[in-house]
């Protein structure tokens, strides 16, 4: 993998060095004629070509300049006012702005073969202009079709759960396989986001039906935990009571004075065996 990318970026560097860097060739005795006759052809028919001439940029588009197929200094016009020659330059506008769209959701097997389809959003931008208009045919188009396809082969090498709870380090690894294919074209790649993960619907109901047993065996646990701890917490109150027979009777007695609280017409009095064997024992 490594060597793959040194590769790449070789590619890259060299790809713009011959862009940007190499000095324009000649173009020889008939382009200079050509070019001439041109100039000569604006200056005599100045007051009508001298709106031919002029070009207007917007401070976030840079002109491209071909003069006879040529691309003019290795560099871009603007923003601002620019001359061109009516008969031998053309021109071609980039936009520098971010640009998004919205990647198609394509269907695909994750690594535990469950089959899921995912959209997402890509936002870039173009930083080389000349690179962009010399370099591809249609930038803007042919990043969304490479986008489209770093989707489903980065996805493919993960599975479910893996594509579910960490969308963020999918993005990065999009973007950066997205930024390194697109640079040689002139384009940096922003941002990368997964909008949205469809699942099978008879999927969501087996991982409806495993969420809802977990929680159910977790309340079960938690019940039980509940009962042990109030089953001690008993014991150690009956063994305080034993201690102390007369704290028995104030616990009826506050039973009682919370049942009468309640405007109950009907109260039920536990009454104890042992004061009762007390009595007992009295008249024995």
């Amino acid at each position: 993998m490594t060597t793959v990318i040194r590769v790449q970026d070789r590619e890259t560097e060299s790809s713009r060095h011959i862009i940007q860097d190499d000095k324009p060739p000649s173009m020889g005795c008939i382009g200079w004629f050509i070019i001439f006759i041109a100039i000569i052809i604006t200056i005599g028919l100045l007051p009508v070509t001298i709106f031919m001439c002029i070009k207007i940029v917007k401070e976030y588009e840079r002109a491209v300049i071909f003069r006879l197929g040529r691309i003019v200094d290795k560099k871009p016009k603007g923003p601002g006012i620019f001359f061109v020659l009516p008969c031998t330059d053309t021109f071609r506008k980039v936009d520098l702005r971010t640009v998004t769209f919205d990647i198609p959701a394509q269907e695909f097997l994750t690594k535990d073969s469950v089959t899921v389809s995912v959209d997402g959003v890509v936002y870039f931008r173009v930083f080389d202009p000349i690179c962009s208009v010399a370099n591809v045919f249609n930038a803007g188009h042919a990043t969304q079709l490479l986008a489209q396809t770093t989707l489903r082969n980065v996805l493919g090498t993960k599975s479910l759960s893996e594509l579910l709870s960490d969308r963020e380090g999918i993005s990065y690894n999009m973007q950066t396989a997205l930024d390194e294919a697109t640079s040689v074209w002139g384009i940096k790649v922003e941002r990368v986001e997964i909008k949205d993960v469809k699942l099978p619907l008879q999927l969501q109901r087996a991982m409806a039906a495993e969420a809802e047993a977990t929680r159910e065996a977790r309340a079960k646990v938690i019940a039980a935990e509940g009962e042990m701890n109030a089953s001690r917490a008993l014991k150690e109150a009956s063994l305080v009571i034993a201690e102390s027979p007369s704290a028995l009777q104030l616990r009826y007695l506050q039973t009682l004075s919370t049942i009468a609280a309640e405007r109950n017409s009907t109260i039920i009095f536990p009454l104890p065996i042992d004061i009762i064997q007390h009595f007992t024992s009295k008249k024995e």
